[in-house]
């Protein structure tokens, strides 16, 4: 079996990759990652290195992860700040790092790539391999970020330490229609998600849907400038660049959907959504203006109307957020794994671990109590 490490996904063949990642998970796809490398989104300038990792047998590709070597723990939503700060103040490195990841897409999703689904000898070389690579090339860490519930054994079982944390997500049960999903709220949250979509309304607002394929180049223009206004509110620029999403709506046009809200034809604001048969991820949103409960209809409601009419079975709007929980949105676990070179800082986090994930598990149950439904799953 033979190990490569590269450092660019353009040097694996998309036919290959793309065996490996299916169609489940758009931001796995090659086409997604190339285009985050093509368009300098991901690259080393902005603190993300490739090195991707293949195995193969016999010629044929058998396994592979998406790895980076990153000098930040921006874009990644699994937060070590606290980890590199320890770090620093012992005298030590903690950058850079090892991370597989999909860039700046908290979604959980498949790190273990492998031909086979049974391929537990695959999975386990491919986990050796970047705990290899992480050792030979003296990083501080690897962490597997977002891996599927079904990974998370396997890199347990490898020697990585398991950290919990939790999203909300919606789940489709059937539901014909919208107010067949809010028959299933209280009264009281009825009427409360009921007065959040008026408000649209009696500001005059209308919503469009327009899938990848629909979208101009001028369209992305306008778009992007709605979701830069929204981050430099909050003092960052967005992760993805104008010229990456023109790029990703004519690759993957059947994996876009955009939301736009528009006031007397004009957009106001709009939420961009990626995509697969059975699954919606919310992903980026932004407005002109503040509109009242407008984030909650055209990031939320707009999605959750859009799974019951192509009966999507899952929606992920994305990370945090308390405020899903009255909209229907369901607290679920997610996972990451970590492997940390130093001992004494491994056995230190593994201990503080332990406890945030009693932490996680008194929050989740905290937050579901608050469960708009009638009847609590």
């Amino acid at each position: 079996m033979k190990v490569t490490v590269h450092d660019s996904i353009a040097d694996i063949p998309a036919s290959d990759w793309n065996s490996l990642a299916g169609n489940a998970y758009p931001f796995l796809r090659h086409e997604f990652l190339n285009l985050a490398e093509q368009t300098g989104c991901v690259a080393p300038e902005q603190g993300w290195t490739p090195r991707h990792l293949t195995l193969r047998e016999h010629g044929k590709l058998r396994a592979a992860m998406p790895l980076y070597e990153k000098n930040h723990s921006w874009g990644e939503f699994v937060f070590d700040w606290a980890w590199a700060n320890a770090y620093e103040q012992a005298g030590l490195s903690y950058y850079p790092k090892l991370v597989s990841a999909a860039p700046f897409t908290p979604a959980p999703c498949r790190k273990l790539m492998i031909a086979d689904a049974g391929d537990a000898a695959g999975a386990q070389a491919l986990i050796d391999a970047a705990l290899e690579l992480a050792r030979d090339s003296g990083f501080s860490s690897l962490h597997i970020q977002f891996p599927t519930e079904d990974e998370v054994p396997l890199l347990e079982a490898a020697g990585l330490l398991i950290r919990k944390d939790c999203q909300f997500h919606w789940h489709n049960r059937d539901y014909n229609n919208f107010d067949e999903f809010l028959a299933t709220f209280t009264a009281a949250k009825r009427k409360k998600a009921k007065r959040d979509r008026r408000r649209a309304v009696e500001n005059g607002i209308r919503f469009r849907r327009v899938k990848g394929n629909e979208m101009s180049d001028d369209d992305w223009s306008l778009v992007h400038a709605l979701i830069s206004r929204t981050f430099m509110r909050r003092g960052s620029l967005p992760y993805y660049s104008r010229d990456f999403f023109k790029s990703i709506s004519r690759q993957l046009p059947a994996n876009i959907l955009v939301i736009l809200a528009e006031k007397d034809d004009e957009p106001v604001a709009a939420a961009v959504f990626f995509e697969s048969e059975q699954v919606l991820y919310g992903r980026y949103w932004g407005s002109d203006r503040h509109y009242d409960a407008l984030h909650f209809e055209t990031c939320y409601y707009q999605g959750i109307d859009y799974c019951i009419d192509t009966d999507k079975q899952l929606f992920e709007p994305g990370t945090q957020g308390e405020h899903k929980i009255s909209r229907g949105f369901s607290p679920v676990t997610t996972w990451s794994a970590h492997w940390l070179a130093h001992p004494e800082f491994s056995d230190a986090i593994g201990k503080y671990l332990d406890e945030e994930a009693r932490h996680v598990d008194r929050y989740m149950q905290a937050v579901d109590s608050r469960s708009p439904y009638k009847n609590r799953e």
